[in-house]
């Protein structure tokens, strides 16, 4: 089966901003966050499964700074219809870089 990799980036906001919706059973293998104000910020991240299940809750990153979340052969798995968000404690403070495998399995 051939491997579908994908990644996409999303401005962070200080209200709840979706960063990837899974199709299937897809592997995030990459996620990074970048403060890209003057400020250091605050950042929480996580996937809604129909409950709020936390990656990070109020990780502060330094102004100019960006923080790795998933790394050097790290991933966790997202099922079908998981929402995978993020919220700044300021407006558009932050850039999120998702990289995904998606349909991992069936």
């Amino acid at each position: 089966m051939a491997q579908n990799f994908r990644s996409q980036g999303t401005q962070i906001t200080n209200s709840a901003t979706t960063l990837y919706t899974a199709g299937a059973f897809d592997a995030v293998i990459g996620l990074r966050l970048a403060n890209i104000t003057t400020a250091a910020i605050t950042v929480s991240v996580w996937i809604d499964d129909g409950a709020v299940r936390y990656i990070v809750k109020d990780l502060s990153i330094p102004p100019a700074s960006s923080v790795e979340i998933v790394q050097g052969g790290a991933k966790f798995v997202m099922a079908n219809t998981n929402v995978l968000k993020a919220q700044s404690s300021a407006a558009t403070s932050a850039d999120a870089w998702v990289s995904v495998v998606q349909q991992i399995s069936t």
